[in-house]
């Protein structure tokens, strides 16, 4: 079976306990994922995902629209500003 047909074919049920597993990476028997399957598994989901949810609701969606968090509270994503530095903070 090809990558494709398994994402067709997954159900709602396989993937929440993929998802689950790689956010803490085991099985439901406790077992440790290896870094490969974990990898496997977080393909299946992102692919999932973009084939069944809108993309707001897509694992690690990003809403562009919204404040930056990483410069000054307040400042608005501009792509026609200049860049800002980044603010570290203490």
């Amino acid at each position: 079976m090809d990558f494709e047909t398994l994402i067709e074919q997954m159900t709602p049920e396989l993937y929440q306990r993929l998802k689950l597993a790689v956010e803490i990476g085991k099985w439901p028997n406790g077992e440790v994922l290896t870094a490969q399957q974990r990898e496997s598994c977080l393909q299946a989901v992102i692919s999932w995902d973009f084939k069944h949810k809108p993309e707001e609701e897509r694992v690690a969606y990003i809403d562009t629209r919204k404040h930056s968090h990483c410069g000054s509270a307040g400042d608005d994503l501009d792509s026609s500003a200049e860049p800002k530095p980044l603010k570290w903070q203490h």
